[in-house]
């Protein structure tokens, strides 16, 4: 049985990385010409049909009446358009191999399963914690039944002989500001939540963070954890650019993308979502999503074959790579951190019982004792506490958990609340975090890469400490 998962598997295999896009557009022709370019790009690519906010939160009559006035929308509105327009574009495109995938954000997502089933489509993503908490407007509890019906009847495709893929969204909560072992700790529950309502193929996401040598730490922990809760499902990790604020020059943004291709490939993991120059200021077009991919494979091909060399020999990246400059020492990373595989403790698989994996466990090992049943486990644990998501608003989280960027980079707890971490805590002091710290937080990554320079020597950057007010 072939399907999304099976060919991202393969394409690593061969010992390349898949990068895909974040796109989607109204118009059909539009699309499809998005999904053309994907497909054509100098880059082992997967598709995307992002689709429109009004989809999204089931105005289905607001998206009929703006394809019927001719507004353009921000995606594409799936289940406003007919199954055999949705065929029709796809046509010719998407096939065995060149999957494309459904992407969303909906907390009650059952007329999307519908219409992308329907249109001969099989690979889609969210959960019922990550497409609720941050922006849902209906309780978690309603979203978890949701969610549990859309997963049983996604998995019937097996019955017809498609592979259905989910993939978690967990690994992304709040795009920043949330530290990674809770981050690590709600993808892998969600991908428990869809295993346990039939779904066999599985991706599991982590949003690059603030620090290379946390974000390695983090995805080995998610890695290892799947490995040991999962171990008859078909999952592969994939790695979100950085979802919060973005840099606003160039350089930054090809820098910042560009380290997270070298994270996907420090830590084995076989699909990248990349993020464009012009995502500070507006959608980009065509051009610069099949720019962004393009950059992405060709600083994972670099770094792969830097991996390749002999011991104490690294790849010297090509003149025009604008991430050059920010090719660390063997061993170390751009801000100055030892790579996990150097530091104390660390096994040279990454099997390290690393801070990340500590308490991501803990998190999860809490939530599983609320109950049998993964979906009444996530909803019992939020209401005690146990899973809290620093700044998120939503009604149904606690509120109690802070989070700050330490003097290093890395996203450390200032405030845990009820989170059950305990003697697996094993970072950061606690302390209080000002209006003025959270504000400087939220742009510390676009701060740090916007005012980084680009010499031609190959002497390793110091990404500068936070500065504070």
């Amino acid at each position: 049985m072939t399907g999304f998962g099976a060919y991202v598997r393969s394409v690593h295999r061969r010992g390349e990385l898949v990068v895909q896009p974040r796109m989607g557009f109204s118009g059909t022709a539009e699309m499809r010409a998005g999904l053309a370019a994907t497909r054509a790009a100098d880059a082992a690519t997967v598709g995307t049909i992002t689709l429109d906010s009004y989809t999204r939160v089931g105005e289905l009559a607001a998206a009929e009446e703006a394809l019927r006035s001719g507004i353009a929308l921000n995606g594409y509105p799936i289940v406003t358009y007919d199954e055999s327009t949705t065929r029709e574009l796809l046509a010719g495109i998407a096939g065995e191999d060149f999957p494309v995938q459904i992407r969303h954000g909906s907390a009650t997502p059952l007329h999307i399963f519908g219409a992308l089933t329907r249109a001969g489509l099989d690979a889609t993503e969210g959960g019922p914690v990550s497409y609720c908490l941050p922006y849902g407007r209906i309780p978690l509890e309603q979203s978890v039944t949701n969610w549990t019906r859309c997963c049983e009847e996604f998995a019937r495709l097996r019955e017809l002989g498609r592979e259905p893929h989910l993939e978690t969204f967990g690994g992304c909560m709040l795009g920043q500001l949330c530290p990674p072992s809770q981050l690590v700790a709600i993808s892998m529950l969600e991908a428990l939540f869809f295993h346990q309502h039939g779904i066999r193929s599985i991706s599991l996401s982590y949003a690059q963070q603030t620090h290379q040598g946390q974000d390695e730490e983090a995805v080995l922990a998610l890695r290892r954890l799947h490995r040991e809760l999962l171990p008859d499902a078909d999952c592969h990790i994939v790695i979100y650019a950085y979802m919060g604020v973005y840099p606003t020059t160039p350089e930054g943004a090809h820098a910042l993308l560009g380290r997270a291709a070298e994270l996907a490939v420090a830590t084995g993991a076989e699909r990248l979502i990349v993020k464009t120059a012009a995502e500070a200021h507006r959608i980009p077009t065509i051009g610069e999503n099949v720019a962004a991919l393009e950059h992405a494979a060709t600083v994972s091909r670099a770094a792969r074959r830097a991996t390749a060399l002999p011991a104490g020999h690294s790849a010297a990246p090509a003149a025009t790579d604008p991430t050059a400059a920010l090719t660390a020492r063997p061993g170390t990373y751009a801000d100055g951190s030892a790579a996990l595989t150097a530091g104390p403790g660390a096994a040279a698989d990454g099997s390290t019982d690393s801070a990340v994996y500590a308490e991501a466990r803990a998190l999860i090992e809490a939530v599983m004792n609320c109950g049998p049943d993964v979906g009444t486990a996530l909803f019992r644990a939020f209401k005690r506490g146990y899973l809290d998501i620093p700044y998120c608003l939503h009604p149904d989280n606690m509120g109690r958990s802070r989070s700050y960027i330490d003097d290093t980079g890395r996203l450390q707890w200032a405030e845990t609340g009820m989170l059950p971490l305990g003697n697996a805590r094993k970072s950061g002091t606690g302390r209080s975090v000002s209006s003025t710290d959270l504000i400087s937080a939220l742009s510390f990554v676009q701060r740090t890469y916007d005012q980084l320079a680009f010499p031609e020597s190959r002497e390793p950057l110091r990404i500068p400490r936070q500065q504070r007010p």
